[in-house]
Parts: C-alpha cells; sequence; structure tokens
C-alpha cells in the first residue's frame, strides 16, 4: 500500500487558499477512485482507500494545521505499515511559477513549514514530495498572507488544469515509480 498525503489547514476558513492546494489534489484522487474519506480513528486525519492500477492506497488529509502535519503522519505510517519510500507528500510551493509541478524523493523543507514537520517527526527527509507552483507574492506583501490567500480569478480559471495534472502525476507516481515520472512531469518549460 501507498499513502499520498495532501497538506492545507482544516476548516472552511482555509478552503481555496493557495496552501491548500494539496487538499484539493487529494479530494480529486479520492474522487477519482471512488474512495470516500472517512476520520481515522485516534488519528487526526480523513482518509480513504483506493486502488490506482494495481496498487492499494491510502488517501489522507492532516486535520491538524500545516505546521502540525508530522504529528499524524506518523501514525498513519505506523498504523497501516507503509514505508518511507512509499509515502508521497502533496504540498504547495512558493518556489516554482504558478502552475509548475515538480516531484522528487528527498530532499530538504525549503522553509515549507508542513513539510519540515513531517521530515521532524520522522526524522528523515527521504519520502516523496509532489511540490505545486503557486507563484511568489509582490515585494512589499507578506508570505503567510500570500499563502493563505485566495487565487485571483485569472489563476482560478487554470486550477482544474493544474489539479488534474498533479493528479496524473500522483497516479505516476504509484504505478510508474519515481524516475519515469520525474522524467515526464518535471522537464522544464513545462507548465500546465
Amino acid at each position: 500500500m501507498k499513502l499520498i498525503v495532501g497538506l492545507g489547514n482544516p476548516g472552511l476558513i482555509y478552503s481555496g487558499t493557495r496552501h491548500n492546494i494539496g487538499f484539493e489534489i487529494i479530494k480529486s484522487l479520492a474522487g477519482d477512485q471512488k474512495a470516500t474519506l472517512k476520520k481515522e480513528k485516534g488519528i487526526k486525519v480523513l482518509s480513504g482507500k483506493g486502488k490506482i492500477g494495481q496498487v492499494y492506497v491510502l488517501l489522507t488529509l492532516p486535520l491538524t494545521f500545516m505546521n502540525l502535519s508530522g504529528e499524524v503522519i506518523k501514525p498513519i505510517l505506523k498504523r497501516y505499515r507503509i514505508a518511507l519510500i512509499d509515502l508521497l507528500v502533496v504540498c504547495d510551493d512558493l518556489d516554482l511559477e504558478f502552475g509548475r509541478i515538480k516531484i522528487c524523493s528527498r530532499g530538504s523543507s525549503a522553509g515549507h513549514r508542513g513539510i519540515k514537520s513531517i521530515a521532524d517527526s520522522l526524522g528523515s527527509t527521504e519520502f516523496s514530495r509532489l511540490r505545486v507552483g503557486i507563484g511568489r507574492p509582490g515585494e512589499d506583501a507578506s508570505v503567510s498572507d500570500f499563502v493563505l490567500s485566495r487565487f485571483n480569478r485569472r489563476e482560478k480559471k487554470d486550477i482544474p488544469a493544474i489539479i488534474d495534472r498533479s493528479t496524473q502525476c500522483a497516479r505516476s507516481w504509484v504505478e510508474e515509480g519515481m524516475d519515469k515520472t520525474m522524467n515526464i512531469f518535471n522537464r522544464k518549460g513545462v507548465v500546465l
């Protein structure tokens, strides 16, 4: 079984914000897999089981705030006996241009508090992540205000295509593995 986790903040107030793009991608995958996301007993997550190709997947949304994501990832990995190599974390990324996605098998948090929380909790950065570009704020804007803002009208029209490409990437990671998926989805100049 593989675990795909979407990062975001719980609650309607954060729905549709840049920081919650990971949630939207997991919800889309769950819809594709006809997986119902339900509260996991004793762990603050919503999760649902599905199957991509011949591989069973557990789709998960933490119900903690972004910077506490690690508190729930370790217990869910343990409960389902899932190895780190079978974990994919889907998150927003300020350092990628809007609409670009990038998948990698390890790395630093690059300042992303959700990824840092997971790495700290697991004691390792050896887990895969799918980063989704949300753009950068202007020079005078606060980063925290920017990530908690909603996409503008022009960006909103591109969100379905970004979510679709991201779900394709996650499915490829499950079925084809990291190397092939990186070759397909990480090419320079591929935005939307």
